[in-house]
Parts: C-alpha cells; structure tokens; sequence
C-alpha cells in the first residue's frame, strides 16, 4: 500500500533522531538543549503510532475475509518466523555491547536473568536490566499479538467500534478509578493500556476493507483537527510533563494517528503519498526495523564513550552524534536487514523449506488494497510495527 514503508521509515528514523537528542542534552525528560531542537522530545509518539500500524496491517486480510484470521497455529509461526531471527540478532549484538562497551544508562549491566527474559520476549511482564531500551516495545507488540485473535472475535461478532469501546473504556475506568487520574509512569506493564492503540488499528483495517463510502471521508482533515488539542497540550507542557502523563498521553493521540493511517491509505493527500512513497523513504522502510532494533546501543555508544568526553552535551556533540551514530546506525540496520530479516520475509519460503507446502496462505483481496498495489510490489503488509510482511 502506497505510503505505508515511508510512515514507518520516517517513525523509525524519528525514533533514532530522539536518541541521539536523549543522550546529547543529557537528563531526559529535563531538557537541557536549545528550543530550536525541542521537537525532537517526543520518541514515544512515534512508538504508539507503530503500534496503530502493527494492528491495521495485521488484521487488514482478515478484515477483507469476516474478520476470520485463519489457523492460530499458522498465524503464531508466521510472526515468530518474521520477528524473531532479526530481534534475536539484535539481542545479541546489544548484550555485547551492554557487556564490552557500555550498558544502557538508568540501567544495571545485563544479568542471565534478561538474558532468559528478553529472549522469551517477557520485559513487559518482569523488570530485569535492560540491554537495549527500545526493546520494551517489542515485548508489547508480542503480547498484543495474543491479543489479536480476540480482538477479531470481537468485530466479528459485535463490529469494530464495539470492539474498540471493550478494550478502551477498562483502560479509561482504571485510569480514573484505581489510580485517581494519575496513573504511574511505568517501565513494566504497559501493554495493557497500549492496547487501544492496536485495536484502533484493526478498526482501521476495517474501514479500508469496508468500500469506497468511509475511505472517502476527508481523513486527512480529521487527523488534523484530532491532533489539534493532544499536539497543542503536549508541546505547550513539554516532554518532561509527557513522561509522567505517557497512559493519557498515548489514549489522546490515538484518534489522529489513526485517521493519518486512514488517510494514507485512502491516498490523499496526494502531495503527502508522493513524498511517503518516493524511493528513498520506501528503501527506509525496507529496513525501519532492524533500525529500530540495533539503533540504541550504537548510539549510546557513540554519545557516551566517544563525543561527550571530547565536545561534552551541546549542540556540536549533538551534531557530531547524530551523523556519527546516525550513519552507522542507518548503514548497519541496512546490512543487518539483508542478513537477519530479508531470509525470512517470505512464508512461502517457510513452508517449502519444512517440506510442508499443504497450508497455502490466503492472499490479501485485491479489492482491500485501497487503489491497488503500486507495479511490481506485493500485496500490503501484516507485519508487526516497523516492517512489512512479505
């Protein structure tokens, strides 16, 4: 779908920008830079809108089939199959790190206990030293992804909005109820109120695959006017507020995130699919993942070992960081794609290579496509928040 590899390319080249900004201006959330550079404060933004992505391309086939995801057994092979090999390279080259270079600040070195919590992709549920801070959001996407199959169950049975209102309003009440309005900051424990934020997703699957009536709606007008308020609070109050705001935070932008998905895929406006869908942010998304995974430890390496003690944490340190780390972080992750993710991006290559080619995968209805698919290019992707399923 066109602009879809662009909006993730771009999520995952903000997130790295927000770390090198992090690890520069040190004493995040407390923001000690210019104002000039202020905006790049908001990492986690970028975080919540993978996981709108994550649910919409996920349930986009099953949303043109009745909402019907098909064998559970299959499904659970396919995402394993397709995150883990890349996720476990990446945990290895971080725990190298972690242990020869540098660990992660506002961490403890890595134990043998992350090493068994992490590979089993459990951070969300135990709290144990961390060996790449973005990793957290990995173990939310894996948990939601057992949520799926109840979420479609849902719209199946009772529609989407029902849906999207079971899973939203516990979140709401347990916000106000149990914790008064002011939920904790959390590093644990997260991806039970991140999971409107997927299911919004889903619903939006549900409206590409619904026909021409809801996809030309002026989305990219409902997304503007949606992120009005929550963009107006936000950079009014600052990341520091942000930080300890993340539970309300992450609710208030879901409705614009969404219809910004709604409207890129519905194709309008064109200017903005031009721009996510030209080649060198579409190349960007062919790898945003594996930036995503192997991005913090060569920032932080390069941020903390090599610039601070020579340039300290200015605006030249920052500079310095960003091409430093950024070009080696981009030219890493495109290498280590090739390797770790491209070998195992096709299902049908699974299923030849185990010799059992009787379970052929139900392709994505042209008709779901909105526009149909660009010349040359596959069907749009399932997969999880920085790549596509191919």
């Amino acid at each position: 779908m066109a602009g879809l590899d662009g909006l993730r390319g771009l999520c995952a080249l903000y997130v790295m920008l927000f770390h090198c900004w992090a690890y520069t201006f040190r004493g995040f959330p407390r923001y000690r830079g210019p104002d000039w550079l202020s905006w790049l404060g908001f990492g986690r933004l970028s975080v919540v809108l993978f996981l709108v992505l994550s649910g919409f391309s996920l349930a986009l086939a099953a949303a043109g089939n009745d909402w019907r995801l098909g064998s559970l057994a299959r499904y659970a092979r396919r995402r394993a199959w397709r995150i883990l090999p890349a996720y476990w390279a990446a945990l290895a080259f971080s725990l190298a790190i972690a242990w020869t270079v540098v660990r992660q600040p506002h961490s403890a070195e890595p134990t043998a206990g992350s090493v068994v919590v992490y590979t089993l992709l459990l951070q969300d549920l135990f709290a144990v030293p961390t060996p790449n801070g973005a990793f957290w959001s990995i173990g939310v996407e894996a948990l939601l992804y057992g949520v799926l199959p109840l979420l479609l169950v849902l719209c199946r049975r009772f529609g989407p909005a029902a849906m999207l209102a079971v899973v939203t309003l516990p979140v709401i009440v347990i916000g106000f109820v149990v914790f008064d309005g002011s939920p904790p900051k959390s590093e644990n424990w997260m991806a039970p109120h991140l999971v409107p934020a997927f299911a919004a997703g889903v619903v939006a699957a549900g409206v590409v695959a619904a026909g021409d009536r809801l996809r030309r709606l002026p989305w990219a007008v409902l997304s503007l006017l949606a992120a009005i308020p929550a963009g107006a609070l936000i950079l009014h109050q600052g990341s520091r507020w942000m930080v300890n705001h993340y539970y309300w935070v992450d609710l208030a932008v879901v409705p614009a995130m969404t219809m910004l998905l709604l409207a890129v895929a519905s194709g309008r406006p064109a200017a903005l699919i031009r721009l996510l869908d030209s080649s060198p942010l579409r190349r960007l998304g062919s790898f945003s993942y594996s930036l995503y995974l192997i991005h913090l430890p060569i920032v932080v390496a390069i941020a903390l070992k090599l610039v601070a003690p020579r340039l300290g944490h200015g605006v030249a340190a920052f500079t310095v960081t960003t091409v430093l780390a950024g070009g080696l972080s981009l030219i890493g992750a495109w290498f280590f794609a090739r390797v770790f993710e491209v070998p195992f991006r096709s299902w049908a290559d699974v299923r030849t290579r185990s010799g059992s080619g009787h379970l052929p995968v139900a392709p994505i209805r042209p008709e779901v496509a909105v526009g149909g698919p660009r010349p040359g290019s596959r069907p749009p992707g399932r997969g999880p928040l920085l790549y596509r399923e191919r």
